[in-house]
């Protein structure tokens, strides 16, 4: 059986990629860029109530991450010009997409603890 794993780079944002996975990782990798788009499964939410819902994140790391999903195409930044600056954030359908496979994970989380 033919690995085609191996067959073609992949592309994604300027970046070449040889191996799927490697593009998944970068793109979701890490522990606060799945829990950003988990926190968003239901919904559009501010900045400060996703925040909120992200213990231990601190500003700079928020900011961060929300960026990069954003260049990556994960998630929408919305901002309403009005003062003090509202800033919404909602999945985008690629970020949406991988929403089976972060459930499937925290199932998988939950079955670790019994």
């Amino acid at each position: 059986m033919e690995n085609k794993e191996n067959t073609l780079p992949l592309f994604f944002n300027g970046q070449q990629y040889f191996c799927p996975l490697e593009l998944t990782l970068d793109v979701i990798g890490g522990k606060w860029k799945t829990m950003m788009i988990y926190r968003l499964k239901d919904g559009t939410l501010r900045s400060s109530e996703l925040q909120h819902l992200m213990p231990g994140i601190s500003n700079k790391m928020f900011t961060q991450t929300a960026r990069e999903l954003e260049r990556d195409g994960m998630l929408r930044r919305k901002i309403f010009p009005v003062m003090p600056p509202k800033v919404e954030y909602s999945l985008t359908p690629r970020g949406t997409s991988i929403l089976p496979l972060l459930y499937q994970l925290s199932e998988w989380g939950k079955n670790l603890s019994e």
